[in-house]
């Protein structure tokens, strides 16, 4: 079963990669998205990963992908934008979009010009202050995020909402467009800040968007035993599917930004658990979430 995976950070990880091409080929990928994270880098940084994924797809023989349809004789690649590029300037989005960006996320794990991140005190989590469950509730898009999104429905780039504030996610529902959150599970089964309530689920339903099923196992369960992870997973499929209908349910597997998940290690491995969510969710359902939810997403939006 082919499959598209919504967010991995092989661009910026150093060292041995989880999502190399032979592991794509293996794992039968459609089309991989590789995000620029850019850290307190900004627009520089990411000019820099934008000339990376440029000579990786030259090197690798990647398939560049910025809409339509992607080709199915090839390994296709698309670039995404993770944190804040933009630093208050909103002409940058169409350098962007010129260099291929699609997707864009307005945070991380801390605040920048576009708007709050999950966690109101990421210092605090890191240093074992607060629990993971806490969640910004107050904080959202900035005046500039707002200005931002309206410029992206003009472009027809897509908002990503993964590591933004329960504010920031609503703001961006208020534009009644589709958006994604890229690599994000359900608050219901484990109860991390960085997981989409119920409610939240829906609405991205409702605004014709699709929720990308992350395998990193801090976020899916307390097991991290190999028998846990897999349990997980298939949970998070069905809440996400009993939240949202099936037409909500993607990949979005955060590789290369999470340690290896003793499951699911690495995208060779995809192949045994998309004929495992098959048997949890149905054939039918499980298509839809390996591909044909992102392509309908892509087909209408971009």
């Amino acid at each position: 079963m082919k499959y598209i995976d919504l967010h991995c950070d092989a661009l910026t990880q150093e060292g041995v990669l989880q999502v190399t091409k032979e592991r794509l080929a293996a794992g039968g990928c459609l089309l991989q998205c590789f995000a620029a994270y850019v850290g307190e880098g900004g627009f520089a940084r990411f000019c820099t990963l934008a000339d990376a994924f440029d000579g990786m797809c030259a090197r690798e023989g990647y398939s560049r992908f910025t809409g339509g349809v992607p080709r199915t004789d090839a390994l296709n690649a698309m670039l995404t934008v993770e944190g804040d590029a933009l630093c208050g300037d909103a002409g940058r989005l169409d350098a962007l979009y010129a260099r291929g960006v699609r997707i864009m996320g307005f945070v991380w794990n801390t605040p920048g010009s576009l708007g709050f991140p999950n966690f109101p005190d990421y210092a605090g989590l890191c240093a074992g202050r607060v629990p993971p469950a806490l969640r910004e509730e107050e904080r959202g898009l900035t005046a500039f995020g707002f200005e931002a999104v309206a410029r992206m429905a003009e472009l027809k780039m897509l908002p990503d909402v993964s590591h933004g504030s329960d504010k920031l996610f609503s703001d961006v529902a208020s534009f009644k467009r589709p958006f994604l959150a890229t690599h994000s599970n359900a608050a219901g089964v484990c109860g991390w800040a960085r997981n989409l309530t119920d409610e939240q689920i829906a609405a991205v339903a409702g605004c014709g968007g699709v929720v990308g099923l992350n395998f990193c196992a801090d976020f899916l369960s307390p097991d991290g035993s190999a028998a846990g992870q897999r349990a997980a997973l298939l949970e998070h499929a069905k809440a996400i599917v009993a939240a949202g209908g099936e037409d909500v349910l993607a990949v979005g597997s955060d590789f290369d930004g999470i340690p290896p998940n003793p499951y699911l290690p690495d995208p060779s491995f995809m192949p045994r658990f998309l004929e495992e969510l098959a048997g949890a969710i149905g054939a039918r359902a499980a298509e839809k979430a390996a591909r044909d939810n992102v392509l309908r997403v892509f087909r209408e939006a971009l």
